[in-house]
């Protein structure tokens, strides 16, 4: 439920931050303004009965992609129309204001279809079960596990976005959490602020603060200038919550996952093209979808090696088969319904 009411606030807020539409003017500098023409109504109509199909997604079982990619088809489709009937707006206004918005969504789209492919790396990797194993078998209490995860997801969410965070630390909490209904549900909120509020500070932090980057209207230091709200923004809320933890300590776990080959190296490898990534876009001028592909190359050149070692590994163990590692298959494990709902946004 957590990451379905996330995903929603990220699209809602993603719909006010994308760059000019291009409605309002096109090459041959006519104008479209469907402000109180019948068809923009239209157009409002179909975008709120889409997103009312978003929101009943877990009564209705219907993914959320599906409806809104039938809405932008349908409301491109009404200016495309409109267009079409008006001479001064020229045969191709419609055609070049899409091709703008897909150019700039496409950046998005591969940026992260590379980050969502460098976490699925690290989990088939077996990187963020080995924290959860870790937690478990320190014997920690309840405030300091409250802690933990809240300060462990106030800066992942700075690199891994905090919808990604959301998803690997709540699975963490329910772990060491022990049933506890109580250290649960506030461990919960305090992982919901801090990731909110990690991603603030940061570039790669969430969705808009993406496209903002993106867009070249902040660079990427100068998220850094909210570093200290954001600590603020969750601290405060965090130690309000503190004294309705419960001062026991969970029952001892065991410490039963270890990092596959070549785990720690493919979340170095994620680091780098972060580097590359904020590097390539502060000297070289280019897009940051640029540094992001570089490092795709990356890491299905470590993918090679890692499947050279299990095919190794298999042969020596007599197996008929191995090296099942494949970077394709990690690759479609990315979040497909999420990339496409927000090209229908």
């Amino acid at each position: 439920m957590i990451n379905r009411i996330i995903k929603s606030l990220f699209a809602g807020i993603s719909v006010f931050l994308l760059p000019g539409l291009a409605w309002a003017s096109s090459t041959d500098g006519g104008k479209l303004d469907l402000t109180d023409h019948p068809l923009g109504l239209l157009a409002v109509g179909i975008f709120v009965t889409a997103y009312a199909f978003v929101v009943l997604e877990e009564k209705l079982h219907l993914r959320k992609s599906k409806p809104v990619l039938l809405a932008a088809g349908l409301i491109w489709g009404i200016v495309a129309w409109y267009s079409g009937q008006h001479s001064s707006l020229g045969p191709d206004f419609a055609s070049n204001a899409f091709r703008h918005i897909f150019l700039e969504f496409t950046e998005l789209f591969f940026f992260l279809i590379v980050a969502m492919s460098f976490v699925a790396a690290m989990t088939e990797r077996n990187v963020f079960e080995a924290l959860r194993a870790e937690l478990v078998s320190h014997n920690l209490s309840y405030r300091s596990l409250y802690w933990i995860t809240g300060i462990v997801s106030f800066f992942m969410s700075a690199v891994l976005d905090n919808l990604t965070t959301a998803l690997i630390m709540s699975a963490v909490i329910l772990a060491v959490g022990a049933g506890n209904v109580r250290f649960i549900t506030l461990a919960f909120i305090n992982l919901v602020v801090a990731a909110n509020a990690g991603g603030a500070w940061s570039a790669f932090g969430d969705i808009t603060t993406l496209m903002v980057w993106q867009a070249k209207k902040v660079e990427f230091f100068e998220f850094f200038a909210i570093f200290v709200p954001s600590v603020v923004n969750w601290f405060i809320p965090a130690m309000i919550m503190f004294f309705a933890l419960p001062k026991e300590t969970p029952p001892p776990g065991v410490d039963n996952a270890d990092v596959k080959f070549g785990g720690w190296i493919t979340c170095i490898l994620f680091g780098l093209t972060i580097a590359i990534t904020v590097s390539g876009k502060q000297f070289l001028h280019m897009p940051p979808v640029f540094g992001m592909l570089f490092g795709l190359g990356l890491l299905q050149i470590w993918g090679y090696f890692i499947k050279r070692h299990e095919h190794r590994n298999a042969s020596l163990a007599g197996a008929t088969e191995g090296g099942s590692y494949n970077v394709f298959e990690i690759i479609a494990r990315a979040e497909w319904d999420t990339l496409l709902f927000f090209y229908g946004v």
